[in-house]
Parts: C-alpha cells; sequence; structure tokens
C-alpha cells in the first residue's frame, strides 16, 4: 500500500496538471487484459481501469476510460474470450472523460444498458459538461450519453449470477459511485471493490468549503471517507489503477508471490484515511487563499 498511500498524500496539484480532462500518456497505453480474481477481469489501458465482471448469463462493465479507448477495450474483451455483444449493462464510477468517454460507443456495440447515480447520469447526458462538477470549465468532453438507466443509493444491479452493489460517493464529483460485489474462485469467494476516486481536485475558484456561488461540500465529502473505509473490502481497485498499486500488485501476484497481494483487507481503509488528509490539507488552503 506504499505507493497508495503516496499518491493520496501527494500535496494539492494543480488544475493544469490533474486535470480530469487531461491525457497522460499511460491513459491510452494499452495494457493485456487479465484476471483478477475470479469472474473479474481487467480489460482497460495501463493508466485507466474498466472492469468486467462475467457471468453465463450475461456480463457488466464498468467504466469506458476515454472516448477513443473504446477499441481497446472491445478488443481486450475479446482476447480473453468473451463477447461483447454479452455485456448486459456498463456501469460508471464518475462522469469525467478519462471514465466515462468510451462508455457511448461501448454501448453502442454491445447493445448494453447504462446505468449510473442521479448526478452521474445527468452528467453523462451533458457529455460531462455538468455546471455541478468541481472540475467544470464550459466545455463538453465526450459523446452525450442518452437513455441512462438511474441506479439508486444501496441498489443491487443483478446479471445472472452477478450481484453489484451501488454507493454513491459523491467528493471528486457530485455522482461518483463505487461498486461492490463478490468473485468467487474454486469456491473461495472475496469482497471486489471498485472505489471511485476521492481526491479534492477542481477548477480555479471552486472551493470545497462553500463560496457565494458553490453549496458548501465538506460534510458529503466526509460521509463519503466513512462510507469508503467501511466497504467489505478484500481486493481494492481504482478508476485509476495506480492510485490502489493495482499493476504493481498484479505483477507480484503473477511471480507466485504468497499470500496473494491483491488480497489486503485493509486497503479501502487506507485509500479513504489517506484521502481525507488530503482533502484537510485542501480546506486548510482554501483557507489561506480567501480575503480577509
Amino acid at each position: 500500500m506504499k505507493r497508495l498511500i503516496c499518491y493520496l498524500l501527494a500535496g494539492i496539484a494543480t488544475t493544469a496538471t490533474l486535470s480530469a480532462h487531461s491525457d497522460e500518456a499511460s491513459w491510452t497505453q494499452p495494457q493485456k487484459p487479465f484476471q483478477v480474481y475470479g469472474n473479474t477481469y481487467y480489460v482497460g489501458t495501463l493508466g485507466l481501469s474498466a472492469i468486467l465482471v462475467t457471468s453465463p448469463q450475461g456480463h457488466v462493465l464498468i467504466d469506458g476510460t476515454l472516448e477513443h479507448n473504446a477499441p481497446l477495450i472491445e478488443a481486450n474483451i475479446r482476447a480473453l474470450g468473451f463477447r461483447v455483444e454479452d455485456i448486459r449493462v456498463i456501469l460508471n464510477s464518475h462522469a469525467h472523460s478519462d471514465h466515462a468517454g468510451g462508455i457511448a460507443e461501448l454501448a453502442r456495440v454491445s447493445g448494453a444498458k447504462v446505468r449510473a447515480s442521479v448526478a452521474g447520469a445527468k452528467a453523462m447526458n451533458l457529455g460531462g459538461n455538468d455546471p455541478d462538477d468541481p472540475q467544470y470549465d464550459g466545455a463538453a468532453h465526450y459523446p452525450v450519453i442518452a437513455n441512462i438507466g438511474v441506479v439508486r443509493d444501496g441498489e443491487t444491479i443483478r446479471i445472472g449470477t452477478s450481484e453489484l452493489i451501488a454507493h454513491y460517493t459523491p467528493g471528486h464529483t457530485p455522482g461518483g459511485t463505487s461498486w461492490t460485489w463478490r468473485s468467487c474462485d474454486q469456491g473461495h469467494c472475496l469482497n471486489m471493490v471498485y472505489a471511485d476516486s476521492l481526491t479534492p481536485i477542481s477548477s480555479d475558484g471552486f472551493h470545497y468549503s462553500g463560496d457565494a456561488t458553490h453549496k458548501e461540500r465538506v460534510k458529503s465529502y466526509r460521509q463519503t471517507l466513512a462510507t469508503v473505509a467501511a466497504l467489505p473490502c478484500d481486493i481494492l481497485i481504482t478508476p485509476h489503477p495506480d492510485a490502489s498499486d493495482l499493476m504493481e500488485r498484479v505483477a507480484k501476484r503473477d511471480q507466485g508471490l504468497q499470500p496473494n497481494p491483491l488480497v489486503d483487507t485493509q486497503a479501502c481503509k487506507a485509500y479513504a484515511a489517506g484521502a481525507g488528509v488530503k482533502l484537510d490539507a485542501r480546506l486548510v488552503k482554501e483557507q489561506t487563499e480567501r480575503p480577509h
């Protein structure tokens, strides 16, 4: 978890370097798909996660990464021996272009329904151009996604033998959603968590502590951190895989290291705790920037 903590405890970065709409090299770099555990597979790029949860009756895809990554995700799914056309539903962590940009195309080629939180559906209907987003910049960033089904907080999405539970986790965006499910291998089942991004990043002028144009969001942000910390958590995956050391842990697992480096029952607590420290630093920064 060392890199996870370093990732979360880094100083508050500038919008120019950590904008959700920037495009880092690893975000488009192909990544060989792999089994995470049981019926859970990684089908994203090196720097952006897309997760396939399979069942004999159909599959669930979480996140679509960038718009131009859709063909890579489709190819990764087929490389694992699964049919894209068997995806029944596409879910989302949050509606920034690096996680929702490819969803419209993936929904088109698969015929899958798209489900998102109330605020997430609103943002995707706007192509990511949501005035309530801390990183709002007045521009659409990906194709508008229409006909989105709303998923409620605590609702279970059932596709065949797969049951995924939605956990509203607003903060990084208003519609942030984390997902939990169980995956089994030879009768041994683990709690899987796809925890949304928790970094308090914004465009210039936005204040999480509230101002004349933005309501105070600290209370809901702290509730999100408590929610993530309390999730049943054996394997943590995050929309940016480096935020949970995913590739490093997979490499160690594939080298035969035991116990399984992917399994860490304290990972969600550590992820939330690190984000809490970063939020505190952000709030201190906001206070120092206010006119006296």
